[in-house]
């Protein structure tokens, strides 16, 4: 079940924060709870996941961005995401999670999201997200402008450009029975 209770109480924790620049970054505390464990007892990947949807939140209103979208009807959606996991998030484990926007092309806006837990990484995410109007996919250029920022982003690092290279080489759909 996704953690609603969760997801309100990060809202409201952050709701008067200060505003981050669009390229800002977000931290943002947590604890794996039972609940959020696996059998192997430790953090489920799944679970990671919607984790990481609690520290995005909170940046994309501290952007400005969830302003615009409400204004101007728009949404946004995960289009697609990679993720590395690298150390064990046991139960009743803190973690620290840092979450910022990296940049932009034509269609999506790219978001790196990590987890700490004693000085070290337990797992990085990386986050395609595009911004969704009545016609398709919002340019994030155009969603720029509406939040009163530069259209022009900053270059994509080589690792996320050979990411999103490595993906347009997916098929898609994927082959029947596969």
């Amino acid at each position: 079940m996704y953690p609603i209770v969760r997801l309100v109480k990060e809202t409201l924790k952050f709701r008067n924060a200060p505003p981050l620049p669009i390229l800002g970054t977000h931290v943002s505390h947590h604890i794996c709870w039972p609940w959020d464990i696996d059998p192997w007892m430790e953090l489920n990947n799944g679970r990671t996941l919607t984790l990481f949807d609690l520290g995005r939140i909170p940046l994309v209103l501290r952007t400005g961005l969830v302003g615009v979208l409400r204004r101007q009807g728009w949404g946004i959606a995960v289009a697609g995401n990679t993720t590395r996991y690298r150390r064990r998030v046991r139960a009743f484990q803190r973690v620290e999670m840092r979450s910022r926007c990296i940049g932009w092309d034509a269609r999506f806006i790219y978001m790196e999201q990590s987890m700490w837990r004693g000085g070290e990484c337990s797992s990085h995410i990386l986050i395609r997200a595009a911004v969704t109007g009545k016609n398709g996919i919002v340019p994030p250029a155009e969603v720029l402008r509406a939040m009163g920022q530069d259209p022009q982003g900053p270059e994509l690092p080589g690792w996320v450009q050979s990411w999103i290279a490595a993906d347009a080489e997916r098929p898609w759909p994927p082959l029947a029975g596969a």
